[in-house]
């Protein structure tokens, strides 16, 4: 559990403030509080959202790490390697229909191991799922759309790539790696 943030009434006549207080789930008007004491409240938990925040941005870093180790070694030793569970944590698993799209944006990203931007992206989706893009007006619209929200959720970088803007999958290490002769997807 987070932390409790408690503000206290005070008689100050200086700068204050209304505030509310819960009782009983029921919102009422509350005496006027000494807008430093609210200051030094509002300071705290910034301070507490800015931690949570580097902390989540790093637990996404390590996921994207532990997502890509998985999903290497299933590329090197087949998906049989992987139990159901697995296949649906590192979307793999097969449902008898193709990924949806951005499941399929993320799963390009992170198996391709290197920054890539959104004609890349559409490329490859030409050459291995068409039916993806078939359904999109303008791909290159849904394809930036699905990857700036990768961002957003911590599982992608926006970086600048031969001039352009690019993305590429968070991981811990950002170490150069081999790519296999399948449309450059790692292995």
């Amino acid at each position: 559990m987070g932390k409790v943030y408690e503000l206290t009434a005070s008689n100050t006549s200086g700068g204050s403030m209304e505030n509310v207080e819960r009782s009983n789930g029921v919102l009422k008007p509350l005496a006027k509080y000494d807008v430093g004491h609210v200051q030094e409240v509002v300071r705290q938990a910034h301070d507490e959202l800015r931690q949570l925040m580097q902390q989540r941005a790093d637990i996404m870093k390590r996921i994207g790490t532990v997502k890509q180790t998985i999903s290497g070694l299933a590329n090197l030793f087949g998906d049989g390697v992987l139990n159901e569970e697995l296949m649906e944590l590192v979307d793999r698993k097969s449902n008898g229909r193709q990924p949806g799209f951005t499941k399929a944006c993320r799963m390009i990203l992170m198996e391709s191991g290197r920054a890539m931007n959104s004609r890349d992206i559409c490329d490859y989706f030409q050459q291995k799922m068409p039916g993806l893009l078939a359904r999109h007006k303008d791909p290159m619209a849904s394809v930036t759309t699905v990857l700036n929200r990768l961002v957003e959720y911590g599982e992608a970088e926006a970086v600048v790539s031969n001039g352009r803007r690019a993305w590429r999958w968070v991981a811990d290490v950002a170490e150069p790696r081999p790519l296999t002769g399948d449309a450059g997807l790692v292995a």
